[in-house]
């Protein structure tokens, strides 16, 4: 299975250039959605946790908001900026987890910003994690994102 790549939501974009967030400092949160949620969609009227629906069943070892991020690193060099956070990741217990789109968002803002999402197949289909089974989120070695 292969993930997409991941879309910036449009609000983050002015976000990030009113200085609200700090993506070296804030806590970051990954957070897992059903084929039913409206996280896929980048133009969202406003982009914060609070408005995104169906979200991942909290049970079986996948707890509501998600899980916080290590690696969390916003840098710059030779004029490009990169984002970059660490794995996220989950162990199926108990059951299953079901889930289609990944979400990280600044737990730390006021109104749990939004950052980005990437569809976690690209078919797209549903990831289906089955009892003892750990699904890892890992980012590529060139970050989350880069501005040039």
């Amino acid at each position: 299975m292969a993930a997409n790549a991941w879309t910036i939501y449009d609000e983050f974009k002015a976000t990030l250039g009113l200085k609200a967030l700090n993506l070296n400092t804030d806590t970051i949160k990954m957070a897992l959605f059903k084929s039913t949620s409206n996280c896929a969609s980048a133009s969202l009227a406003t982009a914060q946790y609070a408005t995104l629906t169906n979200e991942t069943t909290n049970a079986n070892g996948y707890t509501t908001g998600g899980v916080t991020l290590s690696g969390v690193s916003y840098s710059q060099s030779a004029g490009t900026a990169t984002f970059t956070v660490g794995t996220g990741s989950w162990t199926a217990s108990g059951g299953t987890i079901v889930a289609r789109y990944c979400v990280l968002y600044d737990d730390t803002a006021t109104n749990k910003d939004l950052i980005c999402f990437t569809t976690l197949d690209n078919t797209p289909a549903d990831i289906t994690v089955l009892n003892g089974q750990t699904l890892n989120v890992t980012i590529n070695a060139s970050g989350v994102f880069t501005l040039a």
